[in-house]
């Protein structure tokens, strides 16, 4: 990418609302991050009246066509998503010049909606849960925003494939039905168009689980390859069950390579995909260790995990930033797919976690997945909607929180008083 920042443009035409697949507002940080995070160095996001932390405020857009402190307040960032409606080919270029004297590389994403159908599920996913219409009457709610798009009408200007052709674009129609894409300038741009035309708005469920409890889990141990233990091939047993009680269309199961999931899957007696990239997180030289192991023989390893448990890579392992570098791809697809049952492992599940609930790296390591636990994520306008079924097979406790005293000369019994209960 070069010395070059980026700048986001997203625009919506007047025939549409803001589908969560390209509003940023309804995408969370998240995405945006996923796809670029570790290209450009991170990305920012932040709402009308909300203070960068070097104090600047983002402003709305003017309505007479100047941004006002949205654009010229930013501090230096490597990547920016501004989201307005830049319905006139004049206020885009003013955006676009403002780009160039700044050293931004701008990138616009149009999304054009003439189906009524698609317009008036958007009014009803999207605007009646939008932030812009809290405790509004639904009616009240539904007129705004038609003469809202009324308002907008007489003076829309598309990009254009000709008027607009030195532009960086992409034009998404009625969610996903036809794109075009115009001068992807480099790696960042096109792993956003990526991105977009692999996400979708179709009603569908991801449901995440662990594998049954294993007989490691039952030490205490960290990762290793073991199998299941009884009361994880009763969790097994369950899970079957409960998938089958849904009654899922079309589901398909995503396990990793790694023998604890594999034969939590196999209870299912349905075809199941395995992905190397879902393996758990190496642990590097403390494979198969306790954490009591662990803190005997790396005590300094132990603490510095603690004091920055995203970022610590075990030695000759692999730290939760690496972890979500390589589960990429799995997050793509997870986008591209419809209902997907993924049997996994706690630190990858936290991984997926967090992507589709927008958390900080600094909670993502201690999001709390516990063995023998469904978690079922339906993506909706603005968020997801999480739903915990337990399914009522006693399992052993993993989870480890992170201890008040984190200094590399702490005694070991502090160090380890987070540490769950095992044989």
């Amino acid at each position: 990418m070069g010395a070059h920042p980026h700048l986001c443009l997203c625009s919506s035409g007047i025939w549409r609302g803001r589908q969560g697949m390209c509003a940023p507002d309804a995408l969370g940080a998240s995405p945006w991050e996923e796809v670029c995070n570790s290209y450009a160095g991170g990305s920012q996001r932040l709402d009308v009246g909300q203070e960068f932390p070097s104090g600047h405020v983002v402003a709305a857009f003017d309505p007479a066509g100047l941004p006002s402190g949205c654009l010229y307040s930013w501090p230096p960032q490597k990547l920016q998503v501004f989201d307005a409606t830049n319905t006139t080919r004049e206020r885009r270029a003013t955006i676009f010049n403002f780009g160039e004297q700044n050293g931004y590389k701008t990138f616009f994403v149009e999304s054009i909606c003439v189906d009524p159908e698609v317009i008036a599920a958007n009014i009803v996913q999207v605007k009646l849960g939008s932030p812009d219409y809290v405790n509004r009457d639904s009616d009240e709610a539904t007129e705004d925003f038609m003469r809202r798009i009324e308002c907008y009408e007489n003076s829309y200007e598309s990009l254009d494939e000709d008027l607009d052709r030195d532009l960086s674009y992409i034009k998404i129609m009625d969610v996903g039905q036809s794109y075009v894409v115009n001068r992807v300038a480099d790696h960042i741009q096109s792993r956003i168009v990526y991105y977009l035309m692999n996400i979708h708005v179709t009603p569908r469920s991801i449901y995440l689980c662990r594998h049954g409890e294993s007989e490691l889990n039952l030490k205490g141990r960290i990762g290793g390859d073991p199998g299941l233990s009884p009361r994880g091939r009763e969790f097994a047993k369950s899970l079957a069950q409960f998938i089958s009680d849904q009654n899922i269309k079309d589901l398909k199961v995503w396990t990793s390579q790694m023998k604890r999931t594999i034969q939590t899957a196999e209870a299912l007696g349905v075809p199941y995909e395995q992905w190397k990239v879902l393996n758990e997180i190496d642990a590097g030289v403390c494979e198969e260790m306790t954490y009591e192991e662990i803190q005997d023989n790396y005590p300094l390893e132990f603490a510095l995990r603690d004091q920055d448990k995203y970022r610590y890579r075990y030695p000759k392992g692999e730290s939760y930033e690496d972890l979500v570098q390589r589960l990429e791809p799995v997050i793509m697809e997870l986008e591209r797919q419809e209902n997907v049952l993924v049997i996994c492992h706690q630190a990858v599940m936290r991984c997926l976690l967090a992507y589709f609930l927008d958390k900080a790296a600094e909670q993502l390591p201690y999001l709390k997945c516990p063995l023998h636990t469904v978690l079922k994520l339906t993506p909706v306008a603005y968020g997801c909607k999480v739903e915990s079924i337990f399914l009522n097979v006693a399992a052993v406790n993993t989870h480890r929180d992170r201890p008040q005293n984190v200094d590399i000369s702490r005694p070991p019994e502090e160090a380890l008083v987070t540490v769950p209960a095992h044989q």
